[in-house]
């Protein structure tokens, strides 16, 4: 017989039966301050030679807790292979009950994994399927709720928030006129020296402006402040509703009684239908100014010259087109904004994914929209 070192409380040790088979018995608290020392004990007993069957005798355990409950897994863990046994004998009340709320059968042993089947093609396109139905439910009702909400604040003027939608003008437009100058000056500078290597060898020097100008009034100078708009500000609009959806602060605004569509969405497609088309006359002659630069400096144009040949080549209804379009592009990048902002669940990282989504939606629906202009205008009448 083999005994361990024995505390006041606890202690192990080993008999053996006629047939040599061990049995374990365990005597005293099994608990925090004695598991350490008797899984070290058992381990130094068994590890080397462990038994096909080893009874575990608990008929002088007075207490046992999880951390009693660790030295029997570890016995568990001792026994290899299916042919070995672990045998609970003589167990308390007490002790029983403990065992059966930690699920000490299934404590050790590792479940049989069985591979996680990947679904199939019909089963991947089912679930886009309903994927993108139920998204696009979802956005009919946001669109709808905006039609409403808008239809409302027309009938009730009063009822914008008249210091929000300001402060919305203020950071989609006044904010934004360094970037928009700056990137509309450098590409009508770049159109004014592209175009001029080739117009210079025919001695249409002077048709640098007509050129940047007309492209830049109907096309560029709309899809470029739309863009740049998309980036700062459509971004800006689904990270603050996001971050609003995920602190449940849409709800609180629900709950006391604020329609959230006409609290939050409403003034920013006020703003920005506003700001936006006159950031786009701003982009407008920032790129004509850097047309004029090229001119003056390389093509021996005047200034009289150059701005001459811009206005005669313009006319009101380039002007009031490209102002149209960006006032559509305006309302897109807004209602996409505010759509992906509301489509937030989760935490932190949802937030993340909608900004991104929103300003790539943004672009796409820039192009999309810009590209049916084209052809409307081109079947004009």
């Amino acid at each position: 017989m083999d005994t361990s070192p024995d505390t006041s409380s606890t202690g192990f040790e080993v008999t053996l039966d006629d047939r040599g088979a061990p049995t374990l018995h365990l005597e005293g608290r099994m608990d925090a301050g004695s598991a350490p020392a008797m899984i070290k004990g058992v381990n130094s007993l068994f590890t080397k030679n462990p038994p096909a069957t080893l009874i575990v005798d608990l008929a002088k355990v007075t207490y046992l807790d999880d951390f009693g409950a660790l030295v029997l897994v570890e016995l568990k863990n001792l026994m290899p292979g299916k042919e070995h046994r672990l045998l609970i004998a003589n167990a308390a009340d007490t002790v029983k009950d403990v065992l059966a709320i930690l699920n000490f059968d299934d404590l050790g042993t590792s479940a049989a994994r069985t591979p996680k089947r990947s679904p199939n093609m019909f089963t991947r396109l089912g679930s886009a399927v309903f994927r993108q139905a139920s998204e696009l439910k979802f956005d009919f009702t946001f669109i709808g709720s905006v039609c409403f909400a808008s239809f409302y604040v027309l009938l009730h003027p009063k009822s914008l928030r008249a210091d929000d939608t300001l402060y919305a003008m203020e950071k989609t437009g006044v904010d934004a006129l360094p970037i928009v100058g700056l990137i509309s000056f450098l590409l009508g500078l770049i159109m004014a020296f592209m175009s001029s290597v080739q117009l210079r060898q025919f001695g249409a020097n002077i048709y640098v402006a007509s050129l940047v100008g007309l492209a830049m009034v109907r096309e560029l100078g709309p899809i470029m402040t739309a863009i740049i708009v998309a980036g700062r500000s459509g971004s800006a609009f689904a990270a603050e509703i996001g971050t609003m959806k995920i602190s449940e602060e849409v709800d609180a605004l629900f709950t006391m009684g604020f329609d959230p569509t006409r609290f939050l969405v409403v003034p920013k497609i006020a703003a920005t239908v506003i700001v936006v088309p006159f950031l786009t006359l701003f982009s407008d002659l920032c790129a004509i100014l850097g047309g004029l630069v090229v001119g003056v400096s390389m093509l021996d144009l005047t200034v009289n010259g150059y701005i001459s040949q811009t206005m005669k080549t313009l006319t009101l209804f380039d002007v009031f087109w490209g102002l149209l379009k960006s006032g559509i592009f305006a309302l897109l990048i807004t209602i996409v904004g505010c759509l992906r902002g509301f489509q937030v669940k989760g935490g932190a990282a949802s937030v993340g994914q909608a900004t991104t989504s929103a300003v790539v939606s943004g672009i796409f629906l820039i192009i999309l929209s810009d590209s049916l202009f084209a052809v409307i205008l081109r079947y004009w009448g």
